[in-house]
């Protein structure tokens, strides 16, 4: 790159927006400047938010939570680092003219700062899975009519982008999946899990909701409906594997039954230094792949019984209509269940697939979503029937709503 690379981190403060400042860091510890900070933009965080601030010197420093702009101020006073706040900052942080957005708010509370992103005509690196998930088709569309690329973050869809390279002549995708914590675990032991076992990822340093999501594998149920979004193939196109080494991130399957594969360290620093430089490439941190070290990479079919989450992605992929909306609404609602102790771990995808059942059948299933009021409805009346479904859980296991 001749010149530095202009970028804004939402969600600055999470796993992710902590492992693109450390990828940034590196890549400017040299001769030559790669990137430029414009704005940092975390969640209520305010003393990290200002740490990092102070580190990197963005133009603009903001917090989500309006409560803490005070704080903030005090703590950046001196700095000329502009300080926000409230969800209005957030999404003017995101329209801000620069190189790349990096998309890392944790949720379907990172869309409209996506779209944000999008309608400025900002190139966007999404970290944010929910937002293809929730709103694939509109976020797509604004993307294709004013010609911003979205670059996948996500180590596998990042790896397909890698090896994606001739769409008329790709017969399947693969994605893989470590298999979580719970990959040999029995059905009946997996009733009595905890949040903390669960949050135990074996492999990759999440964040507690990604963790959770990793060990139930709806991450990688919310992951197969971003790759039919992102590479527009159909879901039975689609396959996961469990890959417990976490090396193979993903692979392109060709009619002449070539299958292109990416492989790495399992370090998220790779797919995020990818989706910031691209079309470059920069040296990251990250240790080098050595083969001949890890001796064996092993491969096995997801086990749907004891992991029923892949198969609620085809079926939400099949319905179409906003039902993937419904399902990450279910979902999010299911794991803050979980951690609060109102519900089981099994009872996630159970939760999951009861307000999927509701949805597909329900007056709100008429269209595909176009607009963010659209999708809020979904995604209000998802997570209502999902609630009723946790309270029910909730009864049936003696704890109060």
């Amino acid at each position: 790159m001749t010149t530095p690379r202009r970028v804004t981190i939402m969600g600055s403060t999470g796993s992710i927006g902590c492992s693109a400042l450390s990828v940034i860091d590196h890549a400017n510890s040299g001769t030559d400047l790669h990137f430029e900070i414009d704005a940092l933009v975390a969640g209520s965080d305010v003393e990290a938010l200002a740490d990092q601030a102070l580190k990197h010197r963005p133009s603009l420093a903001v917090i989500a939570d309006e409560s803490k702009l005070e704080a903030l101020r005090e703590r950046l006073r001196g700095s000329n680092i502009g300080c926000a706040a409230g969800q209005t900052a957030v999404l003017e942080a995101a329209a801000r003219p620069c190189d790349r957005v990096l998309g890392a708010i944790v949720g379907a509370a990172g869309l409209p700062s996506t779209l944000a992103a999008v309608h400025a005509g900002n190139s966007v690196a999404l970290a944010n899975k929910e937002s293809i998930v929730s709103g694939g088709p509109m976020l797509l569309k604004a993307a294709a009519e004013r010609n911003v690329p979205i670059l996948p973050v996500d180590s596998e869809h990042n790896a397909i982008f890698q090896v994606f390279l001739d769409r008329k002549s790709v017969e399947s995708l693969t994605i893989t999946a470590s298999g979580g914590p719970f990959r040999e675990l029995t059905l009946e032991a997996m009733h009595h899990v905890s949040p903390e076992q669960a949050r135990a990822h074996p492999v990759w340093d999440m964040g507690i909701k990604n963790s959770i999501d990793s060990a139930s594998l709806m991450n990688k149920a919310l992951e197969f409906i971003e790759a039919a979004y992102l590479f527009d193939m159909p879901e039975d196109r689609i396959d996961v594997l469990v890959h417990p080494q976490s090396i193979v991130h993903g692979m392109a399957h060709y009619k002449d039954r070539s299958v292109l594969a990416q492989l790495g360290v399992p370090d998220m620093r790779t797919p995020i230094a990818n989706a910031l430089c691209w079309p470059d490439r920069v040296e990251t941190p990250v240790e080098r792949l050595n083969l001949a070290e890890i001796g064996a990479l092993t491969f096995e079919a997801v086990d749907s019984r004891r992991f029923p989450a892949i198969d609620l992605a085809r079926a939400a992929i099949r319905a179409g209509k906003g039902a993937p909306t419904a399902l990450n609404s279910a979902n999010e609602s299911a794991v803050t269940a979980f951690i609060g102790g109102m519900c089981g771990f099994l009872d996630i995808s159970s939760i999951v697939e009861g307000t999927l059942d509701w949805y597909v059948g329900s007056a709100f299933a008429l269209g595909e979503p176009m607009s963010l009021e659209e999708l809020s409805v979904i995604d209000r009346e998802a997570r209502r029937k999902a609630g009723e479904l946790v309270n029910a859980c909730a009864a049936s296991n003696g704890v109060a709503s």
